[in-house]
Parts: C-alpha cells; structure tokens; sequence
C-alpha cells in the first residue's frame, strides 16, 4: 500500500511539476541578497557577476530533484573554467543536517545555500521543486524552470549564454 501511494506521490508531483517552462525576468535587490552557504559563509548573487549562473531550488526528499543533481555536478565539472557558477538553494524541510549530509553523500561539487524567503520570494512564485534559475552573466533571469529538465537543457542554455 505504502509503494502504490509512494507511486501516485511522485506520479501527482512530476505531473504538476515537470515541464513548465517560462521566461522571467531578475527582480530589484537581489545583488544584496546575503546567502548562508551549508559551511557558514556568506554570499550574494553580485559574488558571481560576469558568470552563467544555474540557481537550483531543491530539497533532499524530492525525486526530480536528486535526479537532476547529477546533471548539474557534471556540467559543473565541465564548465566551472568557463564561467559558469551553480548555486544549489535548499529548502531543507528534513533538516540542515540532511542537506549537509545529502550533499557530502552525493559528492555535490558546487555552492549549496539555505533557501530564503528573500529568495524564494525574489524569484517566485515558485511552483513545486525543482525550480531552476538561468542567469545570464549580468544577473538577469535567462529562463525558469520547473519539474525535472535533462542535462542537455541546461547545457544548451549554458553554451548560449557564454558565447555572449
């Protein structure tokens, strides 16, 4: 019983989820906007001005979203020299412990935040998990996603944007 509710769980999620896509754009303030990385340092988006910027609104419990992470550790691997910083946001409903200890199980190379309201709010509404950010490298809001996207969606945007 338990599996068949789990099944309709994550079919429901992936159906209201997956495969909306829109173009926003970046809202006043954000440049100030501090950010608690899972070590204790503090970042803004300013930080990180002059480069493709992938921003991933995730969670530990949510399918989609571990499955994509792969995809962004990768592209990371192969673009970090290019120009291109990835900014994982967790929500965090099971706890900081369980981000921390997601991101060191998963060998996740890239920044991980604590997901604000500030945030969240700034690049809202956001609809379910994952949400993808694109930013282009003067911050602007390139493309949003929400649901599951494969890797070549966001190598595609990524190459696009660095040409520029």
């Amino acid at each position: 019983m338990k599996k068949i509710a789990w099944t309709l769980m994550l079919a429901l999620f992936t159906i209201t989820a997956c495969g909306q896509k829109e173009n926003a754009s970046a809202k006043a303030g954000e440049a100030e906007m501090r950010l608690q990385t899972m070590e204790g340092k503090t970042v803004t988006l300013a930080d990180f001005r002059g480069k493709v910027v992938i921003i991933d609104i995730w969670d530990t419990w949510c399918p989609p979203c571990r499955m994509e992470i792969p995809h962004f550790i990768d592209l990371y691997k192969t673009y970090k020299g290019k120009g291109l910083e990835i900014i994982g946001a967790a929500i965090g409903r099971e706890g900081k412990d369980a981000v921390v200890k997601f991101i060191k199980d998963n060998g996740v190379n890239y920044t991980n935040v604590q997901a604000t309201e500030e945030l969240l709010r700034t690049y809202g509404p956001i609809q379910g998990i994952p949400t993808t950010l694109v930013l282009d490298k003067k911050g602007n809001v390139y493309k949003k996603y929400v649901g599951y996207q494969d890797r070549s969606v966001f190598e595609n945007d990524i190459l696009t944007l660095l040409k520029k």
